[in-house]
């Protein structure tokens, strides 16, 4: 029998979907929203709270990937012993205050959010509730651990970001520059819209990379004739380098992330017309 599934009872929705309710205050620059929701999600998820230990055991079974079926299991299994050392009545108490709190603060648009996983947390928590028989439970652990067992490859990144937000900064880029995105400014805009999942440490991996690569290309650039005989190019070349440079060590922020993706593109026109040439 399958239950029906309540999405603001599921504690990794509401997270996620309060995380992507942030980004978009970012992407808008509205910061009263942003430290909003921030506050919100510092305060109902904090380390002794219920939902934090509910969500973590949300995120055992959802974050994981490209294990084998061994592995899988026993995570799944550790998992289940962990949630049910947790108060249910204390997870229903938070979620119920929690709930009031984005209706009356936020905006009830928030349950709206398009989070890309949500079939999975709908299973994980359907597996978690005691009002499954046995059977559809072993297939629902089943279905879990098959997706565990996926790799990143068949997991497709570009399905894990909110379409909504990318498209808002996609579109915000594109009609300020008038460029259509390249792979790797893809890549960029995808790890920013997940940087609040891990605190921005892939946002931050990436960048350190992205910007290494950059400088080396532009480096390598100043050796092709229509650069290297032409001062004016040779200055605003080095100019770019420096900016990047200069980047090191500083918070993140919206303008670091708009120079890389015209560097990006500066980099795939230099580099495109040299080969054309």
């Amino acid at each position: 029998m399958k239950i029906k599934h309540n999405k603001k009872r599921n504690t990794a929705f509401i997270y996620e979907s309060l995380i992507r309710e942030a980004t978009v205050a970012i992407i808008k620059k509205d910061d009263t929203k942003r430290q909003k929701v921030i506050n919100v999600i510092k305060e109902y998820f904090s380390a002794d709270s219920a939902l934090k230990k509910d969500l973590e055991c949300y995120q055992s079974l959802y974050t994981h990937q490209d294990l084998n079926k061994d592995i899988s299991e026993r995570i799944l299994f550790e998992t289940k012993m962990q949630r049910k050392m947790i108060n249910p009545q204390q997870i229903f108490d938070e979620q119920t205050k929690l709930i009031n709190v984005v209706n009356k603060e936020i905006s009830p648009s928030v349950f709206s959010n398009f989070v890309p996983n949500y079939k999975t947390l709908a299973t994980i928590a359907q597996m978690f509730s005691d009002k499954v028989d046995p059977k559809n439970k072993v297939l629902l652990e089943n279905k879990i651990v098959s997706n565990m067992c996926l790799t990143k490859e068949e997991s497709s990144f570009d399905q894990q970001i909110d379409k909504n937000v990318y498209n808002v900064f996609a579109r915000k880029f594109n009609d300020k520059y008038n460029n259509t995105l390249l792979e790797n400014q893809k890549n960029l805009l995808n790890y920013y819209v997940n940087s609040f999942t891990d605190n921005a440490l892939s946002l931050k991996v990436f960048l350190n990379e992205e910007i290494t690569t950059l400088k080396e290309k532009l480096i390598e650039a100043k050796n092709l004739p229509e650069i290297k005989e032409d001062e004016e190019m040779l200055i605003k070349t080095d100019s770019v380098v420096e900016k990047l440079e200069s980047f090191n060590g500083t918070e993140i922020s919206e303008d670091i992330l708009l120079t890389v993706l015209k560097t990006q593109n500066l980099v795939e026109e230099i580099y495109t017309d040299g080969n054309n040439s």
